[in-house]
């Protein structure tokens, strides 16, 4: 490994790569002066020629694992994406003595258990902020600024494309097919923007945002996960009128019994900070014992903004490369698993949402059945019917209940005559600590 400038190979040149490879060159000089060394990318791996790059005097490779076997290449940054490649990509860097920088959050939550304790083994440092929240330092607060507290919940709003469509529906009353295609027109979305509406994207980094927080290994079968793709404008603007905002939320709360670790569309009080984040911005809070609650909020994605976070990445390695940095703030073979609690056993207040027959005895046996269920209604909203229909809208708020409860009650009231099959069923949280 060199002892003086930091030779950089980066495999994976789109629009992060190449943001990356520009502020390296754009701020040579501060980040040398700030790293106590010089970071040259020397080799580059894409994959796929583009003949409008421009990679300097860095040597070009089709084969990626050509990167990782050059003995000058001092650190491997990995923008490649995906679990296989990348996978074989790191392990090969980490048994050839190189650090790694990744902003691969689907490989860290899948398989970061085994390349950390790998890194740790061969006294490589593996980072990964660009993982989590684009821009925003999230993964430097939690592993160093927070380590003299006990963490006992985070909780944000960790999908920037998923945020874009909430604010667009709550704000103009748009459909989400509408907004989606928006998108993906502005390049929020990918053409299969799967991941982001489904929840895995933010499942993915909750994972990671977890084992952090709570010391618990990366387990990427742990969170519960539900997307926004069945959220209307009548669900957003019925909130609205209650004084809650709809966010799309990753949440990991720290319980006697174990870890709640759970992605869904939310109820927020307007009150609350996380409310009050919209567009494609990301917001993550984080609860502590010392410092009570923190908020982050700032670009969750974008090729410079990641690239902000890669680039941070390399200046801790240059400035400390013989360090064995802690990837995930402790020892991979000192996490502690913790119980995950099924979600159907996690209380909450509820938001319901029913289309019945305006007909009398209905409203009754809906409050009826919840009453038999133990779960009382705090507000209630009924319109009245709409020019020649027969069919009303009800929207209630519940008190704390169990979510299998819920789902029970709810059921035996879709199962009722009159009442339609079209229901919403979403989460409220408070966040009151």
């Amino acid at each position: 490994m060199s002892t003086g400038m930091m030779k950089i190979g980066v495999c994976g040149v789109g629009t992060v790569g190449m943001a990356t490879l520009n502020i390296l060159r754009g701020q040579a000089d501060s980040i040398a002066s700030r790293a106590g060394r010089s970071l040259s990318v020397t080799h580059v791996g894409a994959r796929t020629q583009y003949s409008e790059h421009d990679y300097g005097a860095a040597r070009v490779s089709q084969d990626v694992m050509d990167v990782a076997r050059d003995p000058e290449v001092d650190i491997l940054v990995e923008l490649i994406g995906g679990t296989g490649v990348a996978f074989d990509l790191i392990k090969l860097a980490i048994a050839e003595g190189k650090h790694v920088v990744t902003a691969n959050k689907a490989l860290i939550a899948e398989h970061g258990n085994e390349l950390i304790a790998l890194a740790e083994s061969a006294g490589v440092q593996i980072r990964f902020e660009a993982s989590v929240a684009g821009g925003i330092p999230i993964i430097k607060t939690l592993r160093e600024a927070m380590a003299a507290n006990q963490v006992s919940e985070v909780a944000g709003i960790i999908n920037g494309t998923g945020n874009f469509i909430l604010t667009e529906m709550s704000t103009k009353g748009r459909e989400f097919e509408d907004v989606l295609a928006e998108a993906q027109a502005l390049g929020y979305a990918e053409v299969d923007p799967t991941f982001d509406i489904d929840g895995t994207d933010a499942a993915h980094k909750l994972v990671i945002l977890a084992s952090l927080a709570f010391g618990i290994p990366l387990s990427i079968d742990a969170p519960f996960k539900q997307g926004i793709n069945a959220i209307t404008p009548a669900d957003l603007e019925y909130a609205a009128t209650m004084g809650y905002r709809v966010k799309h939320l990753g949440i990991a709360r720290q319980r006697a019994e174990g870890i709640e670790m759970r992605v869904h569309p939310t109820l927020i009080p307007e009150s609350k900070q996380l409310a009050s984040v919209d567009g494609v911005l990301n917001a993550v809070m984080i609860a502590g014992s010392e410092v009570g609650e923190l908020v982050l909020i700032g670009p969750g994605a974008g090729g410079a903004a990641t690239a902000s976070s890669v680039c941070a990445d390399l200046i801790d390695i240059a400035r400390q490369p013989r360090s064995s940095s802690l990837a995930l703030g402790t020892p991979v073979a000192s996490l502690v698993a913790q119980p995950t609690i099924p979600n159907g056993e996690i209380a909450s207040e509820w938001y319901v949402r029913l289309t019945a027959a305006d007909q009398p005895g209905v409203m009754s046996d809906i409050t009826h059945i919840l009453a038999a269920h133990d779960i009382s209604i705090e507000s209630l909203v009924q319109q009245p019917p709409a020019a020649g229909e027969d069919q009303v809208p009800i929207v209630l708020l519940t008190h704390l209940a169990r979510e299998a409860v819920m789902n029970e009650a709810l059921q035996e009231i879709m199962d009722l005559e009159g009442v339609q099959p079209d229901s919403a069923l979403i989460r409220v949280e408070g966040f009151d600590h």
